[in-house]
């Protein structure tokens, strides 16, 4: 057989056999795609310019689920108390206030407590230290444990009966199910729909990108 048939032929039957598990998924409620997301920070335009120097740009290494968002190619070393984590990755665009974010496993290796919050909230939260090609950054604020959410847009939020701001389950199916408690509900029609947790969380629940889960409220 032409080889080129051959690959057709194999196209198609994996294509049929994704959407067919797809489907599965789809029908048994486990519709919510799963972002897992690895220590990183957002910056603001200060904060670059003093870590890479004045005027300087992020650049763009990939896009990110959330339209608009993207990991820049710009990585930087945490420093804390105890430890240090290196090359950790700068999310994109700018922001107006530099946050860190840090598994529980992160804080107690860098000596900084692990305080959850929701992204952007970071009153009340522990200092750190930044340390970029060009400068170093102190901050008194900003170092983060981030409360598991989901992104919606108001379809999806319609869809499932919730409102941004609620607080919902999420169930995740596997050799490790697990029920997930207090997942705050992120409402907007700049969001596109996923489940954001932590390493530490993915781990216990032995999920990955590109699985799913299951709202329960």
């Amino acid at each position: 057989m032409d080889k080129e048939i051959i690959k057709t032929v194999i196209s198609e039957v994996v294509g049929k056999i994704t959407k067919e598990g797809k489907n599965k998924i789809m029908n048994s409620g486990y519709d919510i795609p799963i972002g897992v997301s690895n220590r990183h920070l957002h910056v603001s335009m200060e904060d670059l310019e003093t870590l890479f120097g004045k005027g300087y740009e992020l650049t763009v290494m990939k896009d990110l689920s959330q339209p608009g968002q993207y990991a820049a190619n710009e990585v930087v070393t945490l420093i804390g108390p105890k430890g240090t984590k290196e090359k950790v990755r700068i999310l994109g665009p700018v922001r107006k206030v530099t946050q860190v974010e840090v598994s529980l496993t992160d804080s107690f290796a860098l000596g900084v407590p692990g305080v959850v919050k929701e992204s952007g909230d970071i009153e009340s939260t522990p200092g750190i230290v930044i340390s970029g090609p060009k400068g170093v950054v102190k901050l008194d604020k900003g170092a983060i444990v981030a409360k598991r959410h989901i992104h919606m847009k108001l379809a999806d939020a319609q869809k499932y009966g919730v409102s941004d701001k609620q607080t919902v389950a999420a169930e995740i199916d596997g050799p490790r199910k697990l029920i997930f408690d207090n997942v705050v509900v992120r409402v907007s029609e700049d969001f596109k729909l996923d489940f954001h947790i932590d390493t530490d969380e993915a781990n216990a629940a032995a999920a990955a990108n590109g699985t799913f889960a299951k709202l329960i409220k």
